[in-house]
């Protein structure tokens, strides 16, 4: 990062301990009451069960599993869009008990989201600038200049051309927008990035240049980083540590390497075996 714009970091504190997570949630459950059948009874869904984790700053966590085990829900809750039912989250070595909209207020500087599809993230009618710039007006980061210099790094950043920043969404490729999306979650600093998927919508020719870009982006920034996946081959490439979901609990955990070749669990196995080797 070039080292000549002023960085806007000390506009919150920044006394976290290296060994304190930035996001940790215990013992979380997030039920859902869905209505089924018969008016009058409610089937209570258990989406996430029970589940323990911790995101630090320059480590990868991979969560992966099928669809509708759970992920996607637990990925909300750790952003702060999602409460949960019962269980404990921890933001930045405090505990969170209710999402006031202060506290989303601070989580959304912090942790930023890159989602599946840039092509629904970004709006089509929106220019990158402004796109860009958009998360700097919201929480009135520095001054007019200041931001203009900050969209030109951010583009740099994620190895696009300053060109880009003229462009509407429907002018760039998927890998493109996909950039923009990553640049526009980096725009405020934050100090954990969670990746819903951000892969599966792109080509496969695309795919490994935007993990690359995530794993450079997290060591030149020290970047948390939650990576969320269907696929374990990916989250492999990425993760330091991996969490493997089934039926909305934790089902295995560990350190990458542990995981995926001792996989512990029946269900851990099937996944491994399913899936082609990514490169």
């Amino acid at each position: 990062m070039s080292a000549h714009h002023p960085s806007h970091r000390s506009a919150r504190p920044d006394t976290l301990d290296r060994g304190t997570p930035v996001v940790e949630l215990r013992n979380v459950h997030v039920v859902f009451t869905a209505r089924t059948g018969s008016l009058f009874r409610a089937q209570r869904v258990h989406a996430v069960n029970d589940v323990t984790v911790q995101v630090r700053r320059g480590s990868t966590l991979g969560i992966v599993g099928e669809s509708g085990s759970g992920k996607s829900t637990m990925a909300k809750v750790l952003v702060g869009l999602q409460a949960p039912t019962e269980g404990e989250i921890r933001f930045r070595g405090r505990a969170v008990s209710r999402y006031t909209a202060a506290v989303r207020r601070e989580v959304g500087r912090v942790v930023a989201v890159v989602f599946q599809d840039p092509a629904t993230a970004l709006n089509a009618r929106m220019r990158v600038r402004d796109a860009l710039r958009d998360p700097l007006d919201v929480h009135r980061v520095g001054d007019a200049a200041y931001r203009e210099a900050r969209v030109r790094e951010l583009v740099h950043l994620v190895g696009l051309p300053e060109s880009a920043l003229d462009a509407l969404p429907g002018q760039l490729s998927g890998g493109q927008r996909q950039r923009v999306a990553i640049a526009r979650a980096l725009a405020l600093e934050p100090d954990v990035i969670v990746a819903d998927e951000p892969t599966s919508a792109l080509d496969v020719s695309v795919r490994a240049q935007i993990l690359n870009l995530l794993a450079d982006l997290k060591a030149e920034l020290d970047l948390g980083m939650v990576f969320i996946s269907h696929d374990i081959q990916t989250v492999r490439h990425v993760s330091d540590e991996i969490v493997v979901m089934q039926g909305g609990r934790i089902v295995e955990s560990g350190p990458a390497a542990r995981v995926l070749d001792d996989p512990q669990d029946d269900y851990t196995r099937t996944l491994l075996s399913a899936a082609p080797a990514l490169l």
